[in-house]
């Protein structure tokens, strides 16, 4: 619960000398996460699966109260910034001129720049096509945040095609969570324990290049 991060299995194994007889494998940690889970079920932090790990975190439920002993209110985000978000993560990854096209209307410059400083997006290749344009996609913070293991975790939506017929579904779950933020304890309550059969959970980068011809991004 000391860990400001998640945990990953692994990174919980590597705690423990090798040499030593408490030295504990796979399996034995995967059942002590789950009698933890079982004990802490109903109380007010519950142990979670996250896209990163484990983690624990103040029950939803009980937002409302623990809220109170956060002076700091959380950032409110636009409605612009909503549907950006809410097209990358749907059709990642993506390029700026796609969510133009989507949203009809161009995208500033200080959205896709607010959302990687969340950390929320990151660039992950070029478009191969003139102009190499970015290509735009969800990190693991974001499933993090929004509390989801892997991508496929998202609502299904038929189509986003078009963005007003996904908008009800997918811009109001994410107001509800990120405006949420100042009603359920920013959802990290810092003590975390991170598991990495996560993701089912390879990396987020290789569920969302299959879906694109995508340049490798480099420095």
């Amino acid at each position: 619960m000391v860990s400001t991060q998640p945990l990953s299995i692994q990174r919980l194994m590597n705690l423990f000398d090798e040499d030593k007889a408490l030295h504990p494998d796979r399996d034995s940690i995967k059942t002590a996460i789950n009698d933890l889970q079982k004990d802490f079920e109903g109380h007010g932090v519950s142990l979670v699966e996250v896209a990163s790990g484990f983690r624990f975190q103040a029950n939803s439920e009980y937002a409302e109260w623990v809220n109170h002993l956060f002076d700091e209110r959380p950032p409110r985000y636009s409605r612009a910034l909503l549907e950006t978000l809410s097209i990358i993560a749907y059709r990642q990854p993506i390029t700026r001129g796609e969510i133009e096209d989507i949203r009809g209307v161009s995208v500033s410059w200080t959205i896709t720049k607010t959302l990687q400083e969340r950390e929320w997006i990151k660039v992950v290749g070029h478009r191969d096509v003139p102009g190499r344009p970015e290509l735009l996609a969800t990190t693991k913070s974001f499933l993090d945040y929004f509390n989801l293991k892997k991508l496929s975790d998202l609502p299904e939506l038929e189509d986003i095609k078009d963005f007003d017929s996904i908008n009800p579904d997918l811009f109001e779950a994410l107001e509800k969570e990120m405006n949420a933020d100042s009603k359920k304890t920013d959802n990290n309550l810092a003590s975390t324990i991170s598991s990495d059969n996560i993701m089912e959970t390879e990396d987020v980068d290789d569920e969302i290049t299959e879906s694109a011809k995508v340049i490798p991004f480099s420095n």
